[in-house]
C-alpha cells in the first residue's frame, strides 16, 4: 500500500512540473492606433498584463493640433461681403512693404501704404482686391498684382437664456445650433425649439425666427428667448 502511494505521488509531480514547463508567462497585449491617434497621444509602450487579458492604457490628454491645421486659412464662399471686424491678408507680390494682414475699421474700411484707407465694407475679397490695384496702379506701381482673402471672420454675437452669452470668433459652416453650443448650452429657463436671428445683408438688418439649425454668419445676433411653461 505504501509502494503504491508513493508511486501515485511521484506521477502527480511529474504532471505538475510538465504543465509549468509549458504555461506561459505574462503577454501584453497592444490595440492598434490609427495616424490621428498616434499623433494625439503618442505611441503607447507596451504593458505586461495578466495572461491574454490586460487593462485598456490610461488615456492621455489630448495634444494641441499641429500648426499646418491651424494656420490654414478659413474657407469662404466667393460672393462673401466684407464688414467692421474682418481681418484680411493683403498681399502685393513683389512688395514686402505692402504684404501684411489688415482689420477692417468700424468705418469700413483698411488703411494701406502709399494708398491709405481703402473702403472695404460691402465688397467681396475679389472687389478688394480689384480695388487695391487700381489705387497701387494709379502712379505707384506699373503693374501691380495683388490677392486678398480673410484671415479670421468678424465675431458673432449670442444673447439671453444661454450659459455665457457674448461675442464669439465665427468659423466657416456653423448653424444657431453650434452658436449655442459654442455659448455653453441653453440656460434651463430657455426657449428650445426657435431663436430670433438679426442679419445683415443688401436689404439691411433681418429680424426673424428661425429653428436651431439654420446656417450663422458672421457678425449675426441670435437671441435666445425664456419659455414660459
Amino acid at each position: 500500500m505504501q509502494r503504491a502511494r508513493a508511486v501515485l505521488l511521484s506521477l502527480a509531480c511529474a504532471l505538475t512540473l510538465s504543465g509549468c514547463m509549458h504555461s506561459s508567462g505574462p503577454v501584453a497585449v497592444t490595440q492598434p492606433r490609427g495616424d490621428l491617434d498616434a499623433l494625439a497621444y503618442g505611441p503607447v509602450p507596451a504593458a505586461a498584463g495578466r495572461g491574454l487579458f490586460t487593462s485598456p492604457a490610461p488615456r492621455r490628454a489630448y495634444a494641441a493640433m499641429p500648426a499646418g491645421y491651424a494656420a490654414a486659412p478659413p474657407a469662404y464662399a466667393p460672393d462673401y461681403r466684407l464688414d467692421a471686424g474682418d481681418r484680411l491678408r493683403v498681399v502685393v507680390y513683389g512688395q514686402e512693404g505692402l504684404t501684411n494682414t489688415y482689420a477692417i475699421d468700424a468705418g469700413g474700411s483698411i488703411t494701406m501704404p502709399l494708398i491709405g484707407a481703402v473702403p472695404a465694407r460691402g465688397r467681396t475679397p475679389a472687389g478688394l482686391a480689384a480695388e487695391i490695384t487700381g489705387r497701387l496702379r494709379n502712379g505707384f506701381i506699373r503693374e501691380p498684382s495683388v490677392a486678398v482673402e480673410i484671415e479670421s471672420y468678424r465675431p458673432f454675437f449670442i444673447l439671453g437664456e444661454v450659459a455665457a452669452p457674448g461675442a464669439y470668433p465665427y468659423v466657416p459652416n456653423m448653424s444657431v445650433e453650434s452658436a449655442v453650443a459654442v455659448a455653453g448650452g441653453f440656460s434651463p429657463r430657455a426657449r428650445r425649439d426657435q431663436v430670433i436671428l438679426t442679419h445683415g445683408d443688401a436689404r439691411g438688418m433681418v429680424r426673424a425666427a428661425v429653428p436651431l439649425g439654420t446656417p450663422l454668419g458672421p457678425g449675426d445676433t441670435v437671441l435666445v428667448g425664456e419659455r414660459w411653461f
